[in-house]
């Protein structure tokens, strides 16, 4: 049999099990699956060099299906060839064909999206939510290459969902950062979910973008299987030479199936009748195309043998010890520093200590103080520039994490809202990720509003309430107060596999700490013991809360104050120091609500136990001032305000 009847008779194959098994699932996208049948049997049965029995095998090609909805194609792919799956990563075991018949079944490896925590570890992080792919595939490419490993990584992308901006960042970024092993491959069959895509859309638009992005590339009949091989073989020639690619490829959604190439197919299983006629539609399709005899035949190929890298992680120096290190120890004495020049220590002492430890920032390194690693030339290779681009960033890292790497991605954390999104669909993949938002609270006063950082520790702490792949919080949000405790929250966040989001401030702060004192994820830390009050507060809020305590303590409130770190945090202990100080509870933030005062709240009431909370929090739209005094008091956060607050609770008055 011809190459070209070949891959035209297992495209055929797979649709047919395509049909069946969206069929099997009563829900599914198997129109567009059948539109990317030609070049997914194309890649996995002939270009890619991989291993169907070990998909996560180091040096094997990648595959990024950016088109997540299209996924039932690669899991006929997988039942065909037995690429092993399962949730047990240390139990693998090959893929039947009787498997397709669990689609989207809650007790199922195969979901209706891909997603390797799942069970399906063939791709490396969950897609679905469209324009993402792209960028996962980007920090697959720059693991690789930090590795010495020559891996293709292929993304499809669909043409409707490439007017994402995402999309586009992630093409500048591969260009900027010369990554000429991706290779996009936009799928253009012309229909959206409810309507037909934008001429904006069209193959030749797409292609003129791409062009225009400093992208060779190859516009091809997405069905016509020596055109798609004959487009792979030359971008693979680019790279070698250093350009890279893009292969925009014209398809047919439904094709082979005439019945179901309107646009009202999206999203709908082809069941009953309907089910039999596209079969019989699909067997008439392979008469024509199947007949040639003689010549190639497909065949996988396997990647290069992969040696596990030499080298071992060296102890990480404490704050005192990295300071007079690196010239600081004129400000260690001064006994003052913000809490993200702190993590800025703990992020380069991290990467001297372990080659694992990567760096990415949007543009604001100077400020986020990445820039102290991005200097250190024993592993600026492993700082990544991403500009102005937060969802290409924080996808990038989750493609970071999936090659084996620790990814801490940094910005302001008001612009780190944008790619909210994006860092959900990382805790979904298992990604080991770490978020740092910096200039958080009310405390960029001057710069105003759209530099503040408010709703993010309500959000971040959601995904906390949540148990992951592993079991354990979904997030753990940290809130350091001084340096001390944001350098070893910053270590502990590394040392922890999972996603963490930890909010720095900007204003120079004291010392609260030493390091005497132990931070754990899931902790907290008592600051003063007293038995009227408990004041619950971390970060910056914690120093205005540590002058209440002066007022109040002239008053003859005698006030317990907590640093609550981390969230989650343990409960028990901290609602029986809260049973010692009569119930009575003050939180402070300087976020708008839902944060630390909600934890609190939902620790109290599913305790049964009788309490008193009292909430502050950012209540007002701020605006911006000249001095962190100016937007304490402008939002009623400052000390004198919560001294009478919690006066108040005890029935006095400052």
């Amino acid at each position: 049999m011809s190459f070209d009847a070949a891959v035209h008779a297992k495209a055929i194959q797979l649709d047919q099990l395509t049909l069946q098994s969206c069929a099997a699932a009563g829900s599914g996208h198997p129109s567009s699956a059948l539109s990317l049948g030609h070049i997914v049997t194309v890649l996995l049965y002939h270009a890619m060099r991989w291993v169907p029995e070990d998909p996560r095998y180091p040096t094997s090609d990648r595959l990024v299906l950016s088109e997540g909805h299209a996924v039932p194609i690669i899991y006929a792919a997988g039942a065909d060839l037995g690429i092993a799956f399962g949730r047990d990563l240390n139990a693998l075991r090959p893929m039947q064909q009787s498997d397709l018949g669990t689609l989207r079944a809650i007790d199922s490896s195969l979901e209706g999206h891909p997603n390797p925590a799942e069970g399906f570890p063939f791709f490396d992080a969950a897609t679905g939510s469209l324009g993402q792919g792209l960028s996962v595939a980007a920090g697959l490419a720059l693991a690789a290459r930090a590795d010495g490993i020559d891996k293709r990584i292929y993304c499809i992308i669909g043409d409707g969902e490439s007017r994402e901006g995402q999309i586009w960042e992630a093409a500048d970024f591969i260009i900027d950062h010369r990554l000429t092993s991706v290779l996009p491959i936009f799928n253009c069959n012309k229909y959206g979910q409810s309507d037909a895509v934008s001429a904006q859309q069209s193959p030749a638009r797409l292609a003129a973008k791409l062009k225009a992005f400093g992208y060779e590339v190859f516009e091809i009949d997405g069905h016509a299987p020596s055109e798609i091989k004959a487009a792979l073989d030359a971008a693979a020639a680019k790279a070698q030479a250093g350009t890279c690619s893009a292969i925009v490829a014209k398809t047919v959604k439904g094709w082979g199936v005439p019945s179901i190439q309107s646009g009202g197919w999206h999203g709908k299983p082809v069941v009953a009748d309907k089910l039999r006629q596209a079969e019989e539609e699909l067997n008439a399709t392979r008469v024509g195309l199947t007949s040639a005899l003689s010549g190639d035949e497909l065949r996988i190929f396997p990647p290069p043998e992969w040696r596990e890298p030499a080298g071992t992680a060296k102890e990480v120096p404490s704050l005192p010890e990295a300071m007079r290190s690196w010239d600081m120890a004129t400000t260690l004495q001064t006994g003052r520093l913000s809490t993200r020049k702190a993590f800025g220590l703990a992020l380069r002492a991290l990467g001297q200590s372990s080659p694992t430890v990567w760096a990415l920032d949007a543009d604001v390194k100077n400020s986020t103080f990445t820039e102290w690693f991005a200097n250190d030339k024993a592993m600026n290779e492993r700082f990544v520039e991403c500009r102005i681009a937060e969802q290409n960033m924080a996808s990038v890292a989750v493609g970071l994490s999936a090659a084996g790497k620790i990814p801490f991605f940094a910005s302001f954390g008001k612009f780190i809202t944008r790619a909210y999104d994006q860092i959900e669909m990382g805790l979904l993949s298992g990604a080991n990720i770490k978020v740092v938002g910096s200039h958080v609270g009310i405390t960029p006063s001057s710069d105003g509003p759209s530099q503040m950082a408010l709703p993010d520790v309500a959000w971040f702490r959601s995904l906390s309430t949540a148990r992951d792949h592993r079991g354990q919080p979904g997030c753990y949000v940290l809130q350091p107060a001084d340096a001390y405790a944001a350098y070893a929250l910053t270590i502990a966040a590394a040392e922890h596999h999972g996603l963490c989001y930890l909010r720095v401030h900007r204003p120079e702060v004291e010392f609260l700490y030493d390091d005497s004192t132990e931070f754990e994820l899931g902790s907290f830390e008592m600051l003063t013991e007293g038995r009227d009050l408990m004041i619950v507060s971390a970060g910056y809020m914690l120093h205005e809360c540590n002058k209440a305590l002066e007022l109040l303590d002239r008053a003859g409130v005698d006030a317990t104050l907590i640093d609550l770190y981390s969230l989650p945090f343990d409960r028990e202990l901290f609602l029986d120091i809260a049973n010692k100080n009569g119930g009575n509870i003050l939180t402070v933030e300087d976020n708008f609500g839902g944060g630390i005062g909600s934890a609190v709240s939902e620790a109290c009431t599913d305790s049964g136990d009788a309490f008193t909370l009292t909430q502050m929090t950012v209540e007002r739209l701020p605006k911006s001032g000249r001095t962190e005094q100016d937007l304490l008091k402008h939002c009623g956060l400052h000390a004198g305000a919560i001294a009478t607050k919690a006066a108040q609770i005890c029935g006095v008055t400052v």
